[in-house]
């Protein structure tokens, strides 16, 4: 019989994801010998036998993967046959890693839900259950090849039965590196302390399943006796239920947790979390508890269930149930289902809906460690749900919309790091993002690899956080950039840190990063007419720019297009008081502003005159916050967005067809949009007592129609077929939905972000792709 001997490299999620058991057992089955194991570019398979059973194992490694995998190349060497008949699972190759990559954090399975649910079974209530298909991958990782030596349950050594589950091939456990049980595995406590509770009453107990002895362990928290076991989360139940706020330790970090219905506790919550407003994700416990308080289509649904558990926002439904303080002003809520097995637990032992937010203050990262739940949390929560499993990446929840069937990321965060997208580089890259919703980017030569979402960079503890997971990343995937990208903006943070690395630097305006995001997504290279409307970011000649319509690829673009600059009276303030910015659009309208307010503004109106701390910007974003304070809704806002949040929830109710106002475009290189005729309407109709959706509504046609207008010119001008719409504006479905429905109808493709946020989260990617393209000489 003539054998045949295969050296074949596997590339791409293949390490703690099923894939060497997969291996082994369909190896095992066609009667090949053999090994399969971890290595440095993926999982090395050398594997010989009779060429029709070798054919059949690679066609299965090409189409029958496990569920997590993802195989992005196979490459295939011939070998002399050594006479091999059996097959093994070999020790890993513990060299550095090259194209290795480690998988995202996946929720419970079904299999090990039932298991969970089950009181006959071992694994009754565990919080900890796990197996090939589930459970914490990134966020236990702290080296590659990935084995349980190289993650944080290194540290629980496995019992008779997990070990025997673990070497059995038969076993869905077989070589799931985070086995474990209530006998050897990670527990959990209950401790009152921080902020309130009864000063150290703290209940403990077995976990529901076999094995679930009480551990104390004296005086671990801040208020005295701790005691382990599953009961802790029965206790931490009945404190969410008196009203407590309670800190939990998830899978990437801490939430902060209150019962959702409970106008009181969330009035707490956001006293003291200091988040005066922005809205709070919800827990519940299936996909039809959401249908109390919001709608879900088939394509919301499918969101909510899926393996990487986002927060998905709903459009919200009228009635009570939920606290008024819970996302006030706002026509979405966030709901996610339990990212977990202690979730999960939670959420059925409370009965009801949580409030379920980042744990940590306003503008801070989520705290990751106990240590350091209890110092920067104790001021917030009344008590503590904490296990001792060490979690190596901080992640917090990823937030998505589902919009026509289309989920769109508005922050990329666990579940969905740290996969990959093709960009091809000629050196590896480090892209360092922005300020705000901050990112970075590894680009390996062959992909790229998006951080997770890592806050505002706007305090010494939040970039410390940033270097951690830059750090922390680099090390896994044997990153060492030989160039940087970065923002066009001297003052940033990200940008210091850049420049401070000593490697040739890439600087990419802000707006033009947004673009070639965009394209990289969508593996384009341009040239498009690029929408890119947002907050702000530096332009090329020092100015805030921020309603551009750019013609751009991914080396260059030029500047086509803008709205019409106004005076930013007090610079960054202006983002934080609408009614600074709606004071310079109607100053610039010739307007009266006396309906903004009387004398006390008057200081500001000369400042805006004489051009005193009230630089230009083309900001879109401020042109929205603006119209909010014109028709009356919001004068200061306590949240980014805030305003223009308001903004489309009150003009979502007069529907897609309003009319818009007048406007013009003058010029050219740049063309100027100029808004004045609409802001004059607006402010007639705001002083005619007209409602504030309607005002809202003709607004959004108003901009959307002179988009569509700017594009296709252009379009036709240059000869191009294809937009690209990003920025943060377009979060707004009322705005981006106009300008998609308006291009389709002049014949033209738009191009938006989905997988990437659309916002400065994805500004990474686009400078990773245009550093690629000019330092590769691409397009």
């Amino acid at each position: 019989m003539s054998v045949v001997r295969r050296v074949i490299t596997a590339r791409g999620v293949v390490q703690g994801v099923g894939f060497r058991p997969f291996v082994y057992q369909t190896a095992v089955a066609l009667g090949l010998g053999g090994t399969v194991r971890n290595g440095p570019e993926g999982v090395r398979i050398d594997v010989e036998g009779d060429p029709g059973a070798v054919d059949r194992l690679l066609s299965a490694l090409r189409e029958g993967a496990p569920p997590l995998a993802r195989v992005e190349r196979l490459d295939v060497d011939e070998a002399a046959p050594t006479g091999a008949t059996a097959f093994a699972i070999a020790p890993s190759d513990g060299a550095r890693p090259r194209d290795a990559r480690p998988p995202a954090d996946v929720a419970p399975c079904d299999s090990c839900r039932r298991e969970l649910a089950d009181p006959g079974d071992r694994r009754h209530r565990y919080p900890f259950i796990n197996c090939t298909s589930c459970g914490p991958r990134y966020t236990i990782v702290r080296g590659l090849p990935y084995d349980r030596a190289r993650t944080t349950m290194a540290a629980f050594e496995l019992c008779a039965e997990c070990l025997r589950e673990y070497e059995d091939p038969a076993s869905r456990r077989f070589h799931a590196e985070p086995n474990a049980c209530a006998r050897c595995g990670p527990s959990l406590r209950f401790e009152w302390g921080g902020a309130g509770g009864p000063g150290g009453a703290v209940e403990g107990g077995g976990t529901g399943g076999s094995g679930g002895a009480v551990e104390r362990s004296g005086a671990g928290g801040p208020s005295g006796a701790v005691e382990r076991g599953g009961a802790a989360l029965d206790a931490c139940a009945r404190a969410l239920a008196s009203g407590a706020v309670v800190a939990i330790k998830g899978v990437g970090g801490f939430h902060l947790a209150c019962d959702a219905r409970d106008g009181a506790a969330v009035r707490r919550l956001r006293e003291r979390k200091r988040r005066e407003a922005k809205p709070f994700a919800l827990m519940v416990a299936r996909p039809d508890d959401v249908l109390a308080y919001a709608h879900l289509g088939e394509g919301e649904r499918a969101a909510l269930v899926a393996r990487e558990r986002p927060v998905v926002l709903l459009a919200r439904r009228p009635g009570p149930g939920l606290a008024d303080e819970i996302a006030p002003g706002l026509a979405e809520l966030g709901f996610l289902l339990p990212p977990s097995p202690l979730h999960e637990l939670l959420a059925a032992a409370f009965g009801g809906p949580l409030v379920m937010t980042s744990g940590n203050l306003s503008g801070e990262p989520i705290a990751k460690g106990d240590a350091e739940a209890r110092r920067r949390l104790g001021a917030v929560a009344d008590a503590f749900l904490l296990h001792d499993r060490a979690i190596a990446a901080r992640v917090d929840d990823s937030v998505l919309r589902v919009e026509r069937g289309v989920p769109r990321l508005l922050r990329r965060a666990r579940g969905y790091v740290p996969d990959a997208i093709a960009l091809a580089s000629p050196a590896p890259l480090l892209a360092v993002g922005a300020e705000l919703k901050s990112t970075f980017c590894l680009a390996t030569g062959r992909e790229a690899v998006v951080s997770q979402h890592l806050g505002d960079l706007g305090d010494l503890e939040s970039q410390a956080a940033w270097a951690e997971a830059l750090a922390s990343l680099s090390a896994l995937l044997g990153f060492a950039p030989a160039a940087v990208a970065c923002d066009l903006h001297p003052e940033l943070a990200s940008t210091r840190y850049a420049e401070s690395l000593g490697l040739p630097l890439v600087r990419v305006q802000h707006h033009h990063a947004h673009v070639a995001a965009c394209l990289a997504e969508h593996g384009r290279d341009g040239p498009v007419v690029g929408v890119a409307f947002d907050g702000m970011g530096y332009g090329d000649d020092g100015t805030a720019w921020g309603g551009e319509v750019l013609v751009a690829d991914r080396r260059g673009f030029e500047r086509a297009a803008r709205l019409r600059p106004v005076p930013m009276p007090g610079g960054d303030r202006a983002a934080r008081e609408p009614f600074r910015m709606a004071l310079a659009y109607l100053d610039d309208a010739g307007e009266p502003t006396d309906a903004l307010g009387g004398a006390e503004l008057e200081p500001l109106r000369r400042a805006l005159r004489k051009g005193v701390a009230s630089p230009p910007t083309t900001s879109a974003g401020r042109l929205f916050d603006a119209v909010a304070a014109i028709a009356g809704l919001r004068r200061v806002s306590l949240f980014e967005g805030q305003a223009a949040m308001e903004l489309e929830a009150a003009s979502a109710a007069y529907g897609p067809d309003a009319p818009p106002y007048e406007y013009r475009v003058e010029g050219r290189a740049p063309a100027e949009l100029d808004l004045r005729p609409a802001v004059r309407a607006m402010a007639r109709a705001a002083r005619a007592g007209r409602p504030a959706g309607e005002i809202g509504a003709r607004f959004h046609a108003t901009l959307a129609a002179a988009v569509v207008d700017l594009v296709a010119a252009l379009a036709r001008e240059r000869g191009l077929a294809t937009a690209v719409l990003t920025g943060g504006c377009f979060q707004n479905r009322l705005f981006a939905r106009a300008c998609e429905a308006g291009l389709a109808a002049r014949g033209l493709e738009a191009l938006r972000p989905s997988l990437f946020p659309p916002n400065d989260g994805g500004l990474s990617l686009g400078q990773a792709a245009v550093a690629a393209a000019r330092l590769g000489g691409a397009a």
